[in-house]
């Protein structure tokens, strides 16, 4: 049985910096902070470190090797933004019972027209057809049917793919509406594709609950942000891919660090390297000043990267999240407003009421960090140990 006491480190619980106090672990459960040491206890030292929650990456695609290359890095959750059940179900099932993979919630299938996104990414990815709803008297079927096969919340895709040199057809209005109401009525969450100000003034009207993209399109409304901020819609900006898309390779440097070298293939060394870059570099300043602007309104932010597979230039799992904090302090964020966006809000914004926090009973999902992110966000990228449910992860590198 688990049963050890980290100690000497400073702590930041998912919300403040709590200083050098202890975290005891018995078997999956974070039993004490600042409590005593218990006789009978391993103790781990972490003078010099800093324990965080694990990790939480708010928007990713993902499979059995990028949940277990996304634990290396300290990501303990990816919340997977669109899926295909028959393969996420039996890696759900897997990520259950493996201390090796980081865990992993999923929307299934979102709601796109047919012949819209992500088809023209996914050309070759051998997916099933998809299922869709062209009237809003279909909608209601569409959402059983998720719910059905394990879906956590509900997504729908509204883009008309300019931004990546395609035109693509549109999702109506009246179905992004339809799946907020049919979705809310089931207790489920509804989070939207929408990368551009008229599209995400759309789905903010329709009532979704929150926006897996920044809109960076051209510079921002305050009307809109007012509007944003009222219905208490989240965002999560995923400028790693946004920086990819309008052709600056963040990804790149990241790829230089030994830190990242040491734990990623070389085809993956590459891709991350790459970028999209289908769309001026101009919006990039766009999409920083909309996220100043939501950020002095009050909205909620999640940090995610829409990291997805081979061929998704600039992305990697795991390592684009602390890149994603990297940006986030770029745009104004402090570093502990930036470690927040990865822990404590994604988990209470997704209703994940077990982990996200270092608190006594929740869920012993840890990461440990040499250095101080809570001042120098480069730090996470110092990761030490990995617990997962109280069980120390292998931060093995890569095959080479």
């Amino acid at each position: 049985m688990p049963h050890f006491v980290i100690t000497g480190a400073r702590v930041f619980d998912g919300e403040d910096l709590l200083g050098d106090v202890d975290v005891e672990v018995v078997e999956d459960t974070i039993a004490s902070v600042g409590g005593s040491r218990p006789a009978g206890a391993e103790l781990i030292d972490g003078t010099g470190a800093t324990v965080l929650p694990g990790l939480i990456d708010a928007h990713t695609h993902t499979d059995e090797e990028s949940l277990r290359q996304a634990l290396t890095f300290g990501v303990t959750t990816e919340l997977d933004m669109v899926s295909i059940p028959e393969r996420m179900n039996p890696l759900r099932r897997l990520a259950a019972e493996s201390d090796d993979l980081a865990d992993v919630r999923s929307s299934s299938i979102g709601l796109t027209p047919a012949n819209g996104h992500p088809h023209q990414v996914r050309t070759g990815e051998g997916d099933p057809p998809w299922p869709t709803a062209s009237r809003a008297d279909e909608v209601p079927a569409f959402v059983e049917d998720r719910i059905a096969e394990g879906a956590d919340y509900l997504k729908v895709l509204v883009e008309d793919g300019h931004l990546f040199g395609f035109s693509l057809p549109r999702l109506a209005p009246e179905l992004v509406a339809a799946t907020a109401r049919e979705a809310h009525a089931r207790g489920k969450l509804v989070v939207a594709h929408a990368m551009t100000v008229e599209t995400a003034e759309q789905v903010v009207d329709a009532g979704v609950d929150g926006l897996t993209h920044l809109f960076f399109d051209q510079p921002h409304s305050g009307e809109l942000i007012e509007k944003i901020a009222a219905a208490g819609v989240f965002v999560i900006p995923t400028l790693s891919v946004i920086t990819s898309i309008t052709g600056e390779s963040t990804g790149a440097e990241l790829a230089k660090d030994p830190r990242v070298r040491a734990k990623l293939t070389p085809e993956w060394l590459d891709n991350l390297s790459g970028t999209i870059a289908t769309s001026s570099h101009e919006n990039l300043g766009y999409a920083f000043e909309t996220l100043a602007a939501l950020h002095r309104a009050g909205v909620d932010i999640l940090a995610g990267t829409d990291a997805a597979h081979l061929g998704a230039p600039g992305m990697a799992h795991g390592v684009s999240l602390h890149g994603e904090l990297r940006l986030l302090v770029r745009a104004g964020w402090t570093p502990i407003e930036a470690l927040r966006a990865v822990t404590s809000v994604p988990a209470r914004r997704f209703g994940l009421a077990d982990r996200g926090r270092i608190r006594p009973g929740l869920r012993a999902d840890l990461t440990m960090v040499t250095g101080d992110p809570t001042v120098t966000i480069g730090d996470t990228l110092e990761v030490q140990r990995v617990w997962r449910g109280g069980a120390p992860a292998t931060l093995a590198p890569a095959t080479l």
